[in-house]
Parts: C-alpha cells; structure tokens; sequence
C-alpha cells in the first residue's frame, strides 16, 4: 500500500494538481492538510471519479482535514477524544480525522502552529500534541500491535538540520526545547518516524515558505511526518519526499511524502520515480 501525506494548503485551489499527482504517484491513501474548506465545499466528486472515497472534516475556511482512499475507508472518527479547542470560548477546530484503509489505522493531522513562543496558540499547541500523545497510546493499549500510522503537518521541526538555518529561527516557533520535547516525547512512546531512513537530512525538507524565494534558495523545513507503531514501521520498505510537486505554478508550499507499506494492498509501481526528486 502507497500512502502519503500532503499539507495542499487550500484543496479548491489545488485539485487539479491532487488529482494529477495521485494518478502519476499511484498511491492507495492520501492524508490531506489544510484544505480550508467546508465539508460541502470539498470536491468530492473529483475523488470517486478517480476510484476513492472521501472522509473530510471541515467546518471553515481555516484548517481542514481529510482522508482519500481506493483500499477502503471504515471505522472514520471526527477528532479525537479530549481534543483542546481553542478561541473564547474554546472550541476543537477541524485539526485530526481518522480511518482504517487496507487494514492500516490513519490519521491525517494538523498540528496548531503556535504562532509565537508567548502566544496563547503555544499553550494550545502543546495541549494539543500531549492530548494526542495521550490518545495514542490508549488506542495502543486498547490493540497492541495496531498497525497505526499519525500522517501529517506536525508544525514542529525536531532536529537542528530540519531546518536551513537555525540562527534564523533564534527565539521562533518550530524549533523551540517544548515543541520539540512534546515531538520527541511520540518516539519515547515507541512510534517510529519511517520516512527519516529513507530520506535523511540535513537539506531534506517538507516546506518552504512562499515568501522570499524560499524554495529556490532550498531554504525549507522538515515538519511533515508520517509516525508509526512498530507494527506497521516493521512493514515499510521506502519512503520519499515529493520535492518536484513545490514546483511550478500554484504548488502548495508543503510536499508530498509518500510511505510504501509491504504486507497490505500494495500499490503497483514503483516509489523509484518519487525518490529521484527527493
């Protein structure tokens, strides 16, 4: 099974180019982010034509998350339990969809940016990842040995060369000991980030900003994840980063990462062609 995670920041205005790119790259189940859309705003239509069925949770403009998948779609939950909200008065915004697809249990996330280290979407954001990180391990504990993989924009780079330049984020988000320590504390717990082996850095990244040329100056970050239980990490047999998919007219400015899981409905094709432009 070919599964991905994409942060398309707006799925309105890239559905052409999701469209294309999950016919080109072959994959089974894709984890979206940012679709800042509501749910009867999202284009499902474009997704059954191509063979998939549609979860989307969407209530805004703002954030948004979906699942895509041609190996199934059971057992869909609308955010997860405890989840923080946030605003007055605080409300859980369209952040965590999940879903069982080919046996796999998936969960598309987006993770509160935090803005600023003092601001109280920081407080939000690291209330956010210890209550996921507590659901997590209470799925685990419920089935051990769940195949269980959190894709998605976790907004946190967790080592030094996940980012271009450090000095640049002095005193930023991102980079801060507590994101970091809220990232580190899910591969204290046992997952596994499976995409790091296969596509190492320093200079390997998930996201450059629009502004100041970020992307030709491979000034980016790696923030996109896809973390798994043992379970499933046991079964993944190469990974990429989509770099090739930021470029070009109306490209999001996050890239697709692909994981290729064996033991499950593997996709036909090859994850060669995704890892050349890694």
């Amino acid at each position: 099974m070919r599964l991905a995670t994409w942060n398309v920041n707006s799925i309105r205005s890239r559905i052409d180019r999701v469209a294309a790119w999950l016919e080109r790259s072959d994959t089974d189940v894709l984890a979206i982010q940012e679709t800042k859309a509501r749910d009867d705003q999202f284009p499902h239509a474009r997704f059954t034509e191509l063979g998939y069925e549609v979860a989307h949770h969407g209530l805004n403009q703002w954030n948004g998350v979906a699942i895509v998948s041609r190996v199934g779609l059971d057992d869909v939950s609308v955010g997860f339990p405890d989840v923080p909200g946030f605003g007055d008065p605080a409300a859980p915004e369209a952040r965590a969809i999940g879903a069982t697809c080919g046996g796999v249990r998936v969960w598309s996330l987006y993770v509160p940016n935090g803005r600023t280290l003092d601001d109280p979407h920081m407080a939000y954001k690291l209330d956010w990842l210890q209550v996921l990180r507590t659901q997590t391990a209470a799925w685990r504990s419920a089935e051990p040995g769940l195949p269980l993989a959190l894709c998605g924009d976790f907004n946190v780079a967790p080592q030094d060369d996940d980012v271009w330049d450090m000095a640049a984020f002095e005193g930023s988000t991102h980079v801060s000991e507590p994101e970091r320590a809220a990232f580190r504390a899910f591969l204290d717990d046992g997952l596994v980030d499976v995409v790091r082996p296969h596509a190492p850095g320093p200079g390997v990244y998930t996201y450059w900003d629009y502004q100041q040329l970020r992307f030709p100056k491979k000034q980016g970050m790696r923030i996109d994840f896809v973390l798994a239980t043992p379970a499933l990490a046991d079964r993944v047999v190469g990974a990429a980063i989509d770099r090739e998919e930021r470029k070009g007219k109306g490209a999001s400015d996050h890239a697709p990462v692909v994981v290729e899981i064996d033991g499950a409905d593997v996709a036909t094709g090859s994850i060669e062609t995704i890892e050349e432009t890694a």
